[in-house]
């Protein structure tokens, strides 16, 4: 016997397809990391071709056992396409199965953005552009968060109807988390800006990017860790808030060893450490595996840490109390719009 759906309902299809495409977009995110450290962007001088075979008709012999630059750029180039196949069928299911239409938009906004970013790969390709290849690296964890949004949109929690969370002095928190996510998206600018200096870079130019990117560490240091306080000290019981404040605290951590570690490899102790006896015995490997692991760890974390944020920021609209009186901009008009 059929019996009634509920009223708190959703159709699962589009969450699981959104949560598919998180968890190709991040090996992606690695693997362009990957190409940038190796500088194995033009491996492959050709597209959308790859070395005139179609993309998905390049022998898999000659690719997996060919150079590594081929290797990783090829392969970079296949994941990317599988990541704009699920982008179009995640739009398929929001259209079929969501009746929501802003989540629609979102979908197409999703499905914009991929197309933009294969399209900025391929001109880097062609034109032979490094500025290409500063917004393709730019463009890619904004994607990333993307997704993240529309994991969050689509899942069963966001969509019951019945919660009540409302809290009377959530609107600070939901603005700091909103900061919070900018300033993790500049930071991360900054740091393709300085992976991506041109070989001819005076030495001002160098040392103004490492400053600036100091600085805002130390800014989203205090934001995060502010986020996260408040969290913890306000809100521990919304176990949908504490988790990721864990979390992106805990990747902040990781991600300040990993910038550390990534100077140390890449350029040298720092000078209050020359002297020390034990850190004389490392020597600078160019292109080295210990060198490209750290460094393309420390793009990757700092995407995971953009991507927590905008959870946070989102998750915290639910805690917003929702006043239609408010102007467009406010978190509680937010809040009414995407329930």
């Amino acid at each position: 016997m059929l019996t009634p759906k509920s009223k708190h309902t959703h159709p699962r299809w589009p969450h699981g397809m959104a949560v598919l495409l998180v968890v190709a977009t991040f090996p992606l995110i690695w693997m362009g990391g990957l190409v940038t450290t190796y500088d194995a962007g033009m491996a492959v001088e050709d597209w959308p071709t790859t070395r005139g075979y179609n993309l998905l008709l390049y022998p898999w012999q000659t690719w997996i056992a060919g150079p590594w630059d081929v290797f990783i750029e090829h392969g970079h180039r296949l994941m990317g396409a599988l990541v704009g196949v699920l982008t179009i069928t995640l739009n398929v299911a929001v259209w079929l199965r969501d009746s929501r239409r802003w989540m629609r938009w979102v979908a197409l906004a999703a499905l914009g953005l991929v197309l933009a970013q294969g399209i900025l790969g391929g001109m880097r390709v062609i034109q032979n552009s490094h500025q290409l290849a500063l917004i393709h690296g730019c463009v890619g964890p904004l994607f990333f968060a993307l997704t993240v949004a529309i994991a969050a949109f689509t899942s069963r929690w966001w969509n019951a109807r019945d919660l009540r969370l409302q809290h009377p002095a959530a609107g600070k928190l939901h603005r700091l988390a909103v900061l919070t996510f900018v300033l993790a998206y500049v930071q991360l600018i900054l740091g393709a800006q300085l992976r991506h200096l041109p070989v001819n870079a005076s030495l001002g130019m160098f040392r103004g990017a490492v400053w600036a990117h100091l600085f805002f560490a130390a800014v989203l240091t205090v934001y995060v860790l502010s986020l996260a306080g408040q969290i913890v000290a306000r809100y521990r019981r919304q176990t949908h808030l504490l988790m990721p404040a864990l979390a992106i605290s805990l990747l902040l951590l990781v991600q300040l060893v990993l910038g550390s570690a990534t100077w140390v490899v890449k350029y040298s102790w720092p000078t209050f450490a020359v002297a020390w006896e034990w850190t004389q015995y490392y020597t600078i490997q160019a292109d080295g595996m210990l060198q490209s692991a750290i460094t393309t760890a420390h793009v990757a974390n700092g995407s995971l840490i953009l991507a927590t944020a905008i959870l946070l920021a989102l998750r915290s609209t639910r805690l917003v109390q929702r006043d239609s009186s408010q102007g467009p901009l406010s978190g509680g008009y937010l809040a009414e719009a995407v329930a």
